[in-house]
């Protein structure tokens, strides 16, 4: 059982990441942040032109939500993470009460739109944020939550009403109350074994050996060819998938080059703790591949906005560069004893 009279909350780059590095911590376990996205495999790319968002396809650069728990705790000896899903409001709210009651840090999937500790210009309708609740008390008659954000800088609490709403909120990734918490945690992580098998999986799951063509390297020359046939479609769509390109990328979440940047910190980590030199030469690749993503996002919300001579074809040649860049990588990385 965690001290939460010693929880340290810590800002992160990204919600899962950062609610699962606080859960560690919690547990006696200092896993940084990078780390556990690298030990989850969370990096890669999808192109799922069958999921909406906004009338617009899905474009992801890590794992689904709920994946990177899951990897860790499939591939950590030890560790057990218990998931847990409700009916009704009343039902997920007393259950949070009770792990609250007995000591238990527990973390919740949520709507960002419903959480009214976020500005209102930031909120929109994203059902998977990750948060930590650590505690709960009454405030002038009124139960109050306190909440450790990954994306804040500080503690936050909001009321009952708010966090139910944001628990249970409808539409895409619905997430029907969950909640999850660590049932048991190792004294100690075996990073000999876990860190060579983390980066073949992700080099495999994304390079050449990757058999589905909407994820990986192969999605995003899929995105490519999208990109220059918008050449068919309205003025008006084109600006709306270019923009929707950045607001996947760069807005929503840590985006593509963070992730990028994130699994660059991994692969640092990992090179001193295997004294693998190489690892320190992939994660400078990461770094320069990180900041092609925000050129390649630079560029499409230009040629939205008629800014320049750039073209369509220019925009998904940019993307096909980052492809093959990647693709160098993950096929070494395939081969990582």
């Amino acid at each position: 059982m965690p001290d939460l009279s010693q929880f340290q909350h810590q800002q992160a780059a990204h919600c899962e990441t950062g609610a699962a590095a606080g859960l560690f911590r919690a547990h006696g376990l200092d896993l940084s942040e990078a780390m556990v996205f690298g030990l989850a495999s969370g990096l890669t790319y999808a192109y799922l032109p069958f999921v909406k968002i906004n009338g617009l396809p899905l474009m992801a650069y890590r794992m689904p939500p709920r994946m990177i728990l899951k990897m860790l705790s499939w591939r950590i000896k030890g560790l057990k993470i218990r998931f847990k899903t409700f009916k009704n409001e009343a039902d997920g709210q007393a259950f949070l009460d009770q792990k609250l009651a007995e000591g238990e840090l527990v973390g919740c999937q949520t709507s960002v739109f419903f959480l009214p500790y976020f500005p209102k210009e930031m909120r929109f309708h994203f059902n998977a944020h990750n948060l930590l609740v650590f505690g709960k008390e009454t405030v002038d008659g009124e139960s109050q939550y306190h909440i450790s954000d990954p994306v804040f800088s500080h503690t936050v609490t909001t009321d009952a009403a708010s966090l139910n709403e944001a628990r249970f909120a409808k539409g895409a990734l619905a997430p029907n109350g969950r909640l999850y918490y660590f049932e048991s945690v190792p004294e100690s992580i075996d990073y000999d074994t876990l860190i060579p098998k983390a980066i073949r999986f992700t080099g495999k799951a994304n390079g050449k050996r990757n058999i589905t063509p909407i994820s990986g390297v192969g999605g995003m020359k899929l995105v490519a060819k999208r990109i220059e046939k918008l050449e068919k479609d309205s003025k008006r769509y084109r600006q709306l998938f270019l923009g929707h390109i950045v607001r996947m990328q760069e807005e929503i979440g840590t985006g593509g080059a963070g992730f990028r940047y994130m699994y660059a910190a991994f692969l640092q980590e990992a090179a001193e703790k295997l004294q693998r030199p190489e690892l320190h030469e992939w994660a400078d690749a990461f770094v320069a591949i990180g900041d092609e993503w925000r050129e390649f996002a630079l560029l499409c919300a230009r040629i939205s906005k008629g800014r320049g001579n750039h073209t369509l074809k220019e925009a998904a040649d940019f993307l096909r560069r980052i492809a093959d860049q990647e693709q160098v990588l993950y096929n070494q990385m395939a081969k990582f004893k």
